[in-house]
């Protein structure tokens, strides 16, 4: 029953147009005859659950060459929507956490889309893109896309995918594949119900439309009342496509987005003497008029000719803008004497941003080549308000505290606006040098023309231009047909603060560079039992910033960390009726060279949000027209200061769900999180405040097809 449902979004997984190589996009526009050479394949196999990582399949997060998971010499993993379904993952950070090695550490003042992974951590070094374009990451914010619908999957790059997506993305890159046109009419829908008040709704569908047109629309809205006081959330998604063939070689596409989120207004609870006390979990030390809103709206059109011979012509043009709004007290200190909690830092901050970009490429397969050469140009617009100092201050009770309102004497004006001018030339090749080995070479330069102009009467105005070069070199060796071996090694550049809210204290700065080595192994088992990945890596960083030994006040460039570790992951079918699948990421992350404010020399040390050990483990039975899933996830103890010597606990916590597919179209879910009930913390804001996970909850869902 599940292969049955599994392997359509497999074949739809396959024909997304962005990844795509000349054959692929042909076979997309034939569904019908796609659709019936499959069915032999599920009714031979339909005695027994799937288990794969998609090895087969198009990874556009690797390469956009259009290689397959198993030839791609890199680490790269797609999370697919059924998989997302099944586990209850309908926010983007909750999907993208079960993948191998990915912490999330997103809280309310970065968008809440913030990862570690392989020793790097926060939005300058794991970069979120959908279908492969990254709006620009300013102030270290990255919230889009929050919501999970609407999605065909999320596939992760991990380690340097400069090469790919430009700076910022030592440590990994996102991407968010979205469900694509089709002329086949199909609509899908999803309501479900939960814990504190929490309703869920998803709409959509696609179609034809007349001789030449399909269309494809998705929506969704979320609404609850949150299990703390002021912790209420909403918030509501519209993405629609239009799709133009006018015949077998031209393709255009029309896309218009909107998305808008209030999430959760909570910052985090104060520690008591260093540790999480419990009997704080439901409390919010926020005002009672606090905001958090983020709007985004997204346009592009697309256009791909194959032009013969081999050569496929693509162009994307596109206007993004997001604007965002904080209204918040941010920091809280408890006296665990009085029992009374400190509030300060009265904020008030808002981002106006505008990127409008384009990207022409040329796809050329001829012989034994697939190659790729691009031109992305982008104008980023970026304006800061707030009312920094950010002062105010008053006290509240640690338990039950009356929130009062928000209110502050700083004047909240237009502080700085920025114009950036982004571009970047890069160049792949996949050489097939025998039906054994596979050669994959690419290089990409970025340059970024940052002018800031100073708002609030000051002598903050810089120009500066930030450029760096990435490179990366990959040998796949496929030992049989079901096995593949790898080696790459890669480099890319992270900037030491987001480029378009660059500041004039670290105007003198450069990127830092990134490099690392790796060398893997991706199998498929006999008689379809599964598959599994293992990789080896080092990762050394330069150029972070430091301060000089013969004057600590002096902030340099000069520093260096690295990372090194193993990651391995399986999807496995020991028994009928039996499915598991699971990663598990072991890491060492130190610096080698930094030296705080004072002097403190922190060689040796772990960085922020960094845990050495990752697990997830999902395992699923089938009865019947029923499946029980049990899922387990393990995170290792991390560090809030640079000093270790405050820790974030280690934690485990137990995920479960129940589906009742009642008939081919309707399928129940019943889903609880952390049953256990656990405490533990998913990422610190400041040294002495941890922002909470999640309590128990459970969600009654309902998925229907047509």
């Amino acid at each position: 029953m599940l292969l049955t449902i599994r392997r359509p979004a497999g074949l739809s997984r396959s024909l997304r147009p962005l990844p795509l190589a000349m054959a692929g996009a042909l076979a997309g526009f034939a569904p019908v005859h796609a659709a019936d050479t499959t069915l032999p394949a599920v009714a031979v196999s339909a005695t027994r659950d799937a288990a794969d990582l998609g090895l087969d399949l198009p990874n556009s997060a690797g390469s956009r060459t259009g290689l397959s998971t198993r030839e791609t010499p890199a680490s790269v993993e797609a999370i697919d929507s059924q998989s997302i379904r099944e586990r209850g993952d309908y926010q983007v950070m909750d999907a993208i956490t079960r993948s191998t090695g990915l912490t999330g550490v997103g809280a309310s003042g970065n968008g809440s889309l913030s990862f570690s992974t392989r020793g790097f951590s926060g939005t300058n070094s794991v970069g979120v893109a959908e279908d492969g374009v990254r709006l620009s990451t300013g102030a270290g914010t990255q919230n889009y896309p929050g919501d999970s619908w609407g999605y065909e999957r999320i596939e992760v790059l991990r380690g340097p995918a400069s090469v790919v997506y430009g700076s910022g993305t030592v440590g990994a890159t996102i991407n968010a594949v979205r469900k694509a046109p089709s002329r086949d009419a199909s609509f899908e829908a999803l309501t479900g119900i939960g814990t504190d008040g929490q309703v869920r709704i998803g709409l959509g569908g696609t179609g034809g439309l007349g001789e030449i047109a399909s269309f494809r629309i998705d929506a969704s809205g979320l609404r609850g009342d949150g299990e703390r006081d002021r912790g209420d959330f909403s918030g509501g998604k519209l993405m629609t496509a239009l799709r133009l063939q006018p015949n077998a070689d031209l393709r255009f596409e029309l896309l218009a987005d909107y998305s808008s989120q209030q999430p959760v207004r909570y910052w985090g609870t104060p520690l008591a003497d260093g540790r999480i006390d419990a009997s704080l979990r439901k409390e919010n030390y926020n005002v009672d008029d606090a905001v958090i809103r983020y709007t985004d709206t997204r346009l592009r059109a697309r256009a791909e000719w194959q032009a013969g011979n081999g050569l496929t012509l693509r162009d994307e043009v596109y206007h993004f803008t997001a604007d965002r709004r904080w209204k918040n007290v941010e920091q809280y200190e408890l006296n665990t004497a009085t029992r009374q909690v400190a509030r300060s830092d009265y904020l008030f901050i808002e981002h106006e941003l505008a990127q409008t970009g384009n990207r022409l490429e040329a796809a050329l397969q001829r012989g034994q080549h697939r190659a790729v050469l691009g031109w992305e140009v982008a104008r980023v617009e970026f304006r800061h308000i707030n009312n920094a100092p950010y002062g105010g201050a008053s006290t509240v009770s640690a338990n039950n505290p009356a929130p009062g309102s928000w209110f502050s004497t700083d004047p909240t004006r237009p502080k700085f606006d920025t114009g950036t001018t982004l571009q970047a030339f890069y160049l792949e090749d996949a050489w097939q040098l025998s039906d054994r080995w596979l050669l994959l070479a690419g290089t990409r330069h970025d340059s970024a023309r940052i002018a800031r102009k100073d708002l609030a009467g000051g002598n903050t105005d810089l120009d500066k231009t930030l450029s760096g070069t990435a490179w990366r070199l990959g040998l796949t060796h496929h030992l049989t047909a079901a096995t593949s071996l790898y080696v790459q090694a890669s480099t890319g550049n992270d900037p030491v603060t987001s480029l378009i809210s660059l500041n004039l204290a670290n105007r003198d700065f450069g990127l830092t560079t990134g490099r690392q080595v790796e060398t893997g192994i991706k199998q498929r088992l006999a008689d379809g039992r599964g598959e599994w990945t293992a990789a080896l890596f080092r990762i050394e960083k330069d150029n972070i910033v430091t301060r000089d030994p013969a004057n600590p006040a002096l902030s340099v460039q000069g520093g260096s960390q690295h990372s090194q570790g193993v990651e391995l992951s399986a999807a496995l079918v020991p028994w009928r009726n039996w499915r598991f699948e699971g990663n598990l990421s072991l890491l060492e992350a130190r610096y080698d060279k930094l030296i705080e404010a004072g002097g403190a020399d922190r060689a040796g040390k772990r960085p922020t949000d960094v845990p050495e050990q990752v697990v997830n483990l999902w395992g699923h039975y089938r009865f019947g027209p029923f499946q029980a899933s049990l899922g387990g996830r393990y995170v290792g103890k991390r560090y809030a200061d640079n000093a270790n010597t405050v820790a974030l606990p280690a934690y485990v916590i137990a995920d479960a769900a129940l589906a009742w597919k009642v008939d081919h179209r309707t399928t129940l879910r019943l889903l609880g999180r952390n049953l256990t009930d656990k405490v533990y913390a998913t990422t610190s804001y400041g040294s002495q405040q941890f922002v909470l996970g999640q309590a128990r909850r459970f969600d009654l869902v309902a998925e229907l097809k047509f």
